[in-house]
């Protein structure tokens, strides 16, 4: 009997099963970035919606607003996010990488994708499009 899952398990564990492998992969490759994979998730996605909130960038990474807030206070004491009042609500910041942020993001971000590449390489072009796809649908209607 093999200890590895199979579509008898269902999505929603072997999507999970996927994602802790892949996160431990890429926590590996972040190692010598000096980024967690948290940490490289929340640089990611300031870089596409900078002025994100605490709590926004805590539900877009996965994570509780106090675990996110503490996120935020290690990138920004390492100088690699800025928080700027929100102009649109006094009680809240917004987020923003800083030039060291970026730059760092920029250094880290071909590590990861190579683990990404060698992880999808036995994959032909239409299976790993059709899985991006799949994942990029179960993102957008999983919440309804």
């Amino acid at each position: 009997m093999s200890s590895e899952p199979d579509d008898s398990f269902g999505v929603t564990f072997l999507v999970r099963h996927a994602w802790l492998s892949l996160r431990s992969a890429v926590a590996v490759a972040l190692v010598e970035h000096g980024l967690s994979v948290q940490q490289y998730g929340a640089l990611l996605v300031l870089t596409h919606h900078p002025g994100r909130t605490v709590a926004e960038l805590g539900r877009v990474v996965g994570t509780a607003r106090q675990s996110a807030n503490e996120l935020v206070t290690g990138l920004e004491k390492a100088d690699l996010v800025e928080r700027r009042p929100n102009p649109n609500d006094r009680r809240t910041q917004q987020l923003f990488l800083t030039k060291a942020g970026v730059d760092r993001l920029a250094v880290a971000a071909p590590a990861v994708l190579a683990v990404e590449a060698e992880i999808e390489a036995s994959l032909a072009d239409t299976d790993r499009t059709t899985a991006r796809d799949w994942l990029a649908h179960m993102v957008r209607n999983a919440g309804r």
